[in-house]
């Protein structure tokens, strides 16, 4: 049987039987349309919240109070927690390959001015806050280093509190009330926009020392440590871990790693994704059920074209192959039309909604694609194999 030949039996049935086919294959494009909707979406998350962590930069060592694993002993020991104070911060800026270290406090005050009153986030940082986390002071500047017990009450705005609070007006050098104690502002912060929900413009920084007395904090919630991007992270926790215990007496704390806390993340989000694609992938099953389902109805409905066919010298091989070539044709349209629902569809909700991250992985699209032609290969197998096996002569008498 010539190849012309066998493309042009192949397709026949289609021009048959237009609405089975086109109702056949619809089922397998619904199928692939779901898969890939589920996967753009659940893709475009893991990006956005990648992208949301990863912002601030990936060699940042967060060091929080408390031990979070414990191994047994001496409950009483172990559960004593030190707090984290400014002191713990300036012990380890003298590591080997630290480059900045951030006391941190987070705690919400009334701000008053010119007759304004506003209640927002207050964020309590150290002088390297703004060189930690790569943010940028649009005016003025941030606190220069100095004691820490003798730090002043002064305040850097978010751009958001700024423009609010002073409507276009120059904030620089004029005095707020935050929690009722008095600040004098000398910086506003360039717009951030929101982090995991968080409206870094719509808050104000002031000193740790002053945080902890505002908030009446005993200690730090966290510290953060940027290192050299060449160090081994690893090297860096150990002289933490090292310095903190010399002077806590025991590990009381915990230190994740903004690489650990990353690549748990993204094998969440993988699942996550793997998850919503495979409940997509559930649809398929409809699809392979109609392939089986119109495949065997073609084998009985062409007996006598088979019978001919075989009468004329086809091979078993030869007729195994019209019918599998028709089942995945039908289900490589099928998936190609649901590929471009499936884009279009997704492309359509981020336009509609732009808060919705969207990202439609290629490599999701191809492997649908080659499900799609698969399941089409192994729903043609069995009505194939029965087409056949079909005795000619016994075939030719069904006309």
């Amino acid at each position: 049987m010539l190849f012309p030949d066998l493309i042009k039996l192949t397709t026949s049935s289609f021009l048959s039987y237009r609405m089975r086919s086109f109702l056949t294959g619809l089922g397998i494009a619904i199928g692939i349309t779901a898969v890939i909707l589920l996967t753009s979406i659940g893709e475009g998350l893991h990006q956005f919240v990648l992208a949301e962590f990863s912002q601030f930069g990936t060699n940042i060592i967060t060091v929080q109070p408390g031990k979070t694993q414990t191994h047994g002993g001496n409950v009483g020991v172990i559960g004593s927690v030190r707090p984290l104070s400014l002191d713990d911060a300036d012990a380890l800026r003298h590591l080997p390959y630290v480059e900045n270290v951030n006391p941190s406090l987070m705690g919400n005050a009334e701000v008053r001015v010119n007759g304004k009153t506003r209640r927002i986030t207050v964020f309590g940082e150290g002088h390297d806050f703004a060189k930690a986390f790569t943010m940028k002071v649009q005016s003025g500047t941030f606190w220069p280093d100095e004691d820490n017990e003798q730090a002043r009450a002064v305040v850097v705005l978010g751009a958001k509190v700024s423009k609010e609070l002073y409507a276009g007006q120059n904030p620089l050098g004029s005095y707020l009330r935050v929690g009722g104690q008095r600040y004098q502002v000398i910086g506003v912060m360039e717009p951030k926009g929101q982090v995991l929900g968080l409206d870094l413009d719509d808050t104000v920084f002031i000193p740790a020392a002053r945080a902890m007395e505002l908030l009446n904090r005993p200690g730090l919630i966290e510290m953060q440590v940027s290192y050299r991007a060449s160090a081994d992270v690893n090297m860096v926790i150990r002289a933490i871990t090292e310095r903190l215990k010399e002077r806590h007496g025991s590990e009381d704390f915990t230190i994740i790693s903004q690489e650990q806390a990353l690549e748990v993340l993204s094998s969440v989000l993988d699942v996550l994704t793997f998850a919503v694609g495979a409940l997509g992938g559930i649809s398929l099953l409809v699809g392979a059920v109609g392939i089986l389902t119109i495949m065997t109805m073609a084998v009985t409905e062409r007996t006598s074209e088979i019978g001919l066919l075989r009468a004329l010298g086809a091979q078993e091989r030869q007729v195994l192959t019209l019918f599998l070539g028709e089942a995945m044709l039908l289900s490589a349209l099928g998936g190609l039309a649901g590929l471009a629902m499936g884009v279009g569809i997704a492309q359509g909700l981020h336009l509609i909604f732009p808060a919705l991250p969207v990202h439609t992985p290629w490599l999701f699209a191809v492997v649908a694609e080659l499900t799609a032609i698969s399941i089409g290969l192994a729903a043609g197998v069995t009505p194939a194999m029965r087409a056949a096996r079909l005795d000619p002569v016994e075939a030719l008498h069904t006309e």
